[in-house]
């Protein structure tokens, strides 16, 4: 992954906020550190700002708001990575499998909205995909 969040990347983001009206941003500053944003076309500058220098940016459409109907459209086998939003306005993330469904059921119980995303690569694809430059515009971080 070499391509920079840049200008072009950016208008690729508003497009997609305009068309979808919400977009889920999932930030990684280095490997095994994530933090998730909900975009609008409100505040999207302001999460812009915020980002970490050199991190991969991944988009993926918005939380779905019916979270019991995602938790019961998963298949019978799977191993995923759950994002909600819960109900203080944190975005959280866990991954789990089909052996843990009750326990992901009672950790999401008062989610205002989630996702469901796979782990498999071949299965896992994002809307968008960059990484940021440095504040010089050199893109010097290789994911």
């Amino acid at each position: 992954m070499t391509e920079a969040a840049d200008e072009g990347f950016w208008a690729s983001v508003r497009t997609e906020l305009v068309a979808r009206q919400g977009l889920l941003l999932e930030e990684t500053p280095i490997v095994n550190a994530t933090r998730w944003h909900r975009l609008t076309t409100e505040n999207l500058n302001a999460v812009r700002a915020g980002l970490g220098p050199r991190a991969l940016l991944t988009v993926w459409p918005d939380l779905q708001p019916d979270v019991g109907a995602i938790l019961t459209s998963l298949p019978s086998e799977w191993h995923i990575e759950f994002v909600w939003e819960a109900k203080d306005g944190t975005i959280r993330d866990v991954v789990v499998d089909e052996t843990e469904h009750q326990k992901l059921a009672a950790l999401v119980a008062d989610a205002r909205a989630a996702r469901a995303l796979p782990l498999d690569a071949d299965e896992r694809s994002p809307l968008l995909q960059a990484v940021l430059p440095d504040s010089d515009g050199v893109l010097r971080a290789r994911w």
